[in-house]
Order: C-alpha cells, then sequence, then structure tokens
C-alpha cells in the first residue's frame, strides 16, 4: 500500500514542503535550521545530504558495517562508486571515501563496511563510537569502478566478469556482485579475493552461500598469513599461474581490480592485452613524484586575505593544514576533488604526473599538487 502523509499524496507533500521551505528560506539560516532540526531527528537538515545509522554489526575482525537511511538530499550512487563521509570527531569535521557496500533500490538505503586503521581519525570513529540514531552526512558519488549497465531497473553488462579484490577493495566489489546477483546473473561471475588470514574476510559466509545456490558465481578466498588452508582457500599472491589456474576463460572476462596501489598495478599488468577490458581501482596512494624542490613559497589567500609560507617541496593540503587551515578533503589521492580550489596565478606540478601547470585553474586538487612558484588560491 502507499503510503501518504497529512498533505495526503506523497508527490503534493514534496511540492507542499518545498514551497514551505521557500517562503521560511529568507527568515532562518540554513544552519539554524540544521542545528534546531537535529534535535528532533539526526537525519532532518535544509539541504545537506545525510545519512542516520539505523544498525551496526561486526563483519569480520577490526571490520564493521553501519547501515544507514538517507534523507532526500543524497544523491544517487552507483555500485561499486565512492562516497565521501563525513562526521564530528573530537569537535573536528573529518571526512574520508568509502564504497558502499549495499545500495537499495531506492537509493535511501545504503551500508558501508569500514576497517579501521591506525592512526585513521574517521575509521576509529566509526568502528568504536558510531552508534545506532547518529548521523553522517554523505557527498557526491564518484569513481569508475561501476557497471554503468547495471541499475535498478534490472539491465546488466554483458559479458562474463572477474573481481579481483584485495583487502578493503572488497567493498566495491561486493556491491557489484550483489547488484550483478539481483540482476540475475546471466553470465559467469568469479571473485577472487585476497586477505591476510580468515578472520579478515568480510562477507565469507554470504559469498560462499551466493555461490552455493547460483552456478554462475564462484568465489576463491586467498590467504597470505594463514597457516592452514580450507577447500576453496589458497596462498599465492596475484601472478598468471594463478590465475590461468582459478580463470582459465580470462580471455572472455571483464576484469575490475581494486586494492593497494600495486595490488591493482599487477592485476592491470595481467589483465590488459588478455581480457576483454579492465577497471583497477588504489584505495592507497600512489608514490608522488619525488622533487629535489627546497625553500618556501608564498601563497595568497584571495578570499580570506592572508598569505602565508609554506614548502615548496610538499603538497599543498598538508602543507597549507600545517598552518592551521581546516580543509575539506576526503581521499588525499587525487580521485574524489573534494580538495580542489581555484588558483588565479602561480605554477604547480602535479606530483602523480610531474607535469606542470602555469595557467589559472577552478580546480587544482591541492592533495596531489606543490606550489613551483607564488600561487594565489581561492581560499
Amino acid at each position: 500500500m502507499r503510503s501518504t502523509s497529512a498533505f495526503g499524496d506523497p508527490v503534493t507533500a514534496r511540492s507542499t514542503q518545498r514551497s514551505l521551505s521557500r517562503l521560511i528560506a529568507p527568515l532562518i539560516k540554513p544552519s539554524v535550521f540544521d542545528f534546531w532540526a537535529g534535535h528532533l531527528n539526526p537525519a532532518w537538515s535544509w539541504e545537506r545530504p545525510l545519512a542516520r545509522v539505523v544498525a551496526r554489526r561486526i563483519e569480520a575482525q577490526g571490520t564493521v558495517t553501519l547501515d544507514l537511511k538517507a534523507n532526500r538530499h543524497c544523491g544517487a550512487i552507483q555500485p561499486g562508486q565512492h562516497v565521501n563521509v563525513s562526521a564530528e570527531v573530537n569537535g573536528r569535521r573529518v571526512t574520508r571515501s568509502y564504497s558502499p557496500t549495499r545500495i537499495s533500490r531506492s537509493g535511501k538505503r545504503l551500508s558501508i563496511t569500514v576497517k579501521q586503521v591506525d592512526c585513521g581519525k574517521l575509521s576509529q570513529h566509526l568502528c568504536r563510537q558510531a552508534k545506532v540514531g547518529d548521523a553522517l552526512e554523505i557527498g557526491l558519488a564518484f569513481g569508475d569502478m561501476s557497471l554503468s549497465q547495471v541499475s535498478s531497473g534490472g539491465a546488466q553488462t554483458p559479458g562474463s566478469i572477474l573481481l579481483l579484490a584485495a583487502g578493503s577493495g572488497i567493498t566495491p566489489l561486493m556491491s557489484l556482485t550483489r547488484a550483478l546477483d539481483a540482476a540475475g546473473l546471466t553470465h559467469d561471475l568469479t571473485l577472487i579475493y585476497w586477505a591476510r588470514t580468515r578472520a579478515e574476510l568480510c562477507f565469507m559466509a554470504e559469498s560462499r552461500a551466493l555461490a552455493a545456490r547460483q552456478p554462475r558465481f564462484q568465489v576463491h578466498f586467498v590467504l597470505t598469513q594463514e597457516a592452514q588452508r580450507l577447500n576453496g582457500e589458497h596462498a599465492e599472491r596475484l601472478n598468471a599461474q594463478l590465475l590461468a589456474t582459478l580463470v582459465p576463460d580470462l580471455a572472455q572476462r571483464r576484469v575490475y581490480a581494486c586494492g593497494p596501489a600495486g595490488f591493482v598495478d599487477t592485476a592491470r599488468a595481467l589483465s590488459v592485452g588478455h581480457a576483454l577490458s579492465f577497471v583497477g581501482e588504489a584505495f592507497t596512494p600512489r608514490p608522488l613524484a619525488t622533487t629535489d624542490a627546497v625553500g618556501t613559497v608564498r601563497i595568497n589567500l584571495a578570499l580570506s586575505g592572508r598569505t602565508l609560507e609554506v614548502p615548496t617541496g610538499e603538497a599543498l593540503l598538508p602543507a597549507l593544514e600545517a598552518q592551521g587551515l581546516s580543509l575539506p578533503s576526503g581521499c588525499r589521492m587525487g580521485i574524489c576533488n573534494t580538495c580542489a580550489c581555484g588558483k588565479q596565478s602561480g605554477i604547480t606540478q602535479n606530483l602523480h604526473t610531474g607535469d606542470k601547470e602555469d595557467i589559472p585553474t577552478s580546480a587544482l586538487r591541492l592533495c596531489v599538487s606543490r606550489a613551483c612558484t607564488d600561487l594565489t588560491l581561492d581560499l
């Protein structure tokens, strides 16, 4: 049965709510509204995309899954994509990127699976302190680790698929696995999942149950530090012989890999030219280009009117943070663009590619850029 509200039809209710928002907008600041509304429901906001924690559970050793209910301001998320998740930790807003492991058909229910990281402020907060009822801010989705033809309508990407996951790289690939299963799995799907020990494996029981009921799905666990192996478990690191043994039809597969940068590089080398296609995503930053630059440069902050001096050989994001600036950031790897800001003048260098840029830009990624000369930034 379709639910209604005090306004009757749901469409009429949403239209009325938007009209009320327009009427109230000149009378109250969104931040004031959010403060008082948050006392009634943590996920209520004027325009901020928030999601309330509705359940939490231990997923594996050192790993927790949080089930979230998003408010109407949260955008669409495709399986395999990432979102920036923000929370207040010790009085400061902290943001990091996570890939939802489950997304409902409506998109308003999602789960994130978080591994506790040493010195990781947000991961430790989410694993230890986050509780049912807490609200988290959810940013716009980003990332190429998605199957564009897998949708809520049930369409499916053609061709057999191979998923290669290492450690936390299982999170976007589990989302893809669940989406493909929901779409009917009309082609073969194989998941190979690396972890150090069995206790660190996430979704192990679910994956084995799916393999038992779905003949088109196979799962292999690779445990690099486990003394004894069970049926379906292996010990080798990613290599050509292991792929040839577990996936003899690699040439007919579309390959998706996620894990540390070195793992993804190896997967790319083994797949490109041997598989139908390859998509890789690393959750650890690639080594930044080395530079022998010494000394400092002057950074003019156009919006605040401040002038700072920072080391020329350091990425701008940590260099500015060391000067006391609290800047928005997410992946800190040059992917999500959360830290991007406008550059009015000066020369910068991309620390991934080594390329230098001397023209103004509206999206300088501070986490992977260094200043070669004095800069003027829109901060």
